[in-house]
């Protein structure tokens, strides 16, 4: 049996690049995405289009995180066009409820590996994307499983935390990353709408690595 590895596939372009790196390492992938209740159910189906190139298994998980609210992504609060401090795009404690997931997952299944594809250099002002959270939960995780207690922690690996989201294109395209298939805008829209600070950021992106986006703007 070889090595395997739960990888978080949201839809975005992170996850799909930090999931094939995962692949390239050699690891079987189980692919993991949360119906959380986000009002752009896109995000969805191209973590389905995501999961299917890498292969491996896919579970989709659903987590109702519209009952609690308080983000842009999950409530009735419109998404701004500008990001100061936290953003209103923020869902409280969202990568703190997919990694306990994952790190269940994992523990089945006998994964070593967990991989998500958060980025501290621009990360937007998410507080759970920076590298001391993820050392912290890193800690938890190797008091909290069977696994860890017995000597076998579940590394939780970050392998875009330090790069910009031009490198993180760079990377993708060197691995022939569907780009295409993947889903950044924060908004309820057939199109992306170019306009929000998550559209902003990749538009940046493809800009500064000097490929082009294949994605479709209004």
């Amino acid at each position: 049996m070889g090595k395997k590895a739960v990888c978080l596939i949201s839809g975005g372009m992170d996850s799909a690049v930090a999931s094939a790196i995962a692949k390239k390492e050699g690891y079987e992938i189980h692919a993991l995405t949360f119906n959380y209740g986000q009002r752009n159910r896109k995000e969805i189906e191209s973590a389905k289009k995501i999961a299917e190139w890498l292969g491996g298994k896919h579970k989709i998980i659903d987590v109702n995180l519209r009952q609690i609210g308080g983000s842009a992504l999950t409530d009735e609060i419109e998404v701004p066009e500008e990001a100061h401090g936290i953003p209103l795009t923020y869902v409280p404690a969202r990568n703190t409820i997919f990694l306990s997931f994952a790190l269940a997952y994992a523990e089945v299944i006998d994964a070593d590996s967990i991989f998500i594809g958060v980025n501290s250099v621009d990360y937007s002002g998410y507080p759970d994307c920076r590298p001391e959270y993820i050392e912290a939960f890193q800690k938890m995780a190797n008091l909290a499983l069977k696994r860890s207690v017995e000597g076998r922690p579940i590394k939780i690996k970050t392998p875009l935390l330090y790069f910009s989201k031009a490198e993180i294109v760079k990377k993708g395209y060197e691995m022939h990353v569907p780009f295409e298939k993947t889903w950044s805008c924060y908004r309820e829209r057939e199109r992306a709408c170019g306009k929000c600070p998550s559209c902003k950021l990749r538009i940046e992106a493809f800009k500064e690595a000097g490929v082009r986006d294949p994605i479709e703007y209004e």
